[in-house]
């Protein structure tokens, strides 16, 4: 995946300095490092996070709680946990991805994750009620809470307990 990004990258670049040359390549590769070092802390302490919980969460606690037998309580947990994480991907999806190395199942991690999509609170706040209005956004939670459970039911059905078809 790395590679084809790459090779996104400098096709991208290429294009970039043939149509309007190498000063704007300069412009945009310096644009690209700001937004680097303004992401980078957030990525950083997201991947500490990821892997503090990790080791924080016993593996027996991990599978009683999120783990393959963890059934519809483990999906509602996932599903309360991904509605009220704050932040974009940086903060979520290192907090999954250690999750799921401390013995969360792919169902429940997929639940986290379709949760913290459709239902994030921060943003309900912040952005939808401001533009949408109380109604609408109250009847678009209500139809997108079965979501995160569909979601986990349905890679249950699809993966055995590590993600594996």
């Amino acid at each position: 995946m790395t590679a084809l990004f790459l090779v996104i990258a400098a096709v991208s670049g290429v294009l970039l300095w043939v149509r309007h040359g190498g000063s704007e390549v300069l412009f945009a590769t310096r644009d690209a490092g700001l937004l680097l070092l303004a992401v980078l802390p957030i990525v950083v302490m997201a991947v500490l996070m990821g892997a503090y919980v990790q080791k924080l969460i016993p593996p027996a606690v991990a599978r009683r709680w999120v783990g393959a037998g963890s059934g519809l309580r483990g999906l509602a947990l996932a599903t309360v946990a991904g509605a009220l994480t704050p932040g974009g991907p940086f903060a979520a999806f290192p907090l999954v991805v250690g999750l799921y190395h401390a013995g969360a199942s792919l169902a429940v991690c997929v639940a986290y994750v379709t949760a913290w999509g459709v239902l994030g609170v921060q943003r309900v706040l912040v952005w939808e009620i401001a533009f949408f209005g109380m109604e609408f956004v109250l009847l678009r939670l209500l139809v997108s809470l079965p979501l995160p459970f569909l979601a986990g039911l349905l890679t249950r059905l699809l993966f055995d307990e590590r993600g594996r078809a």
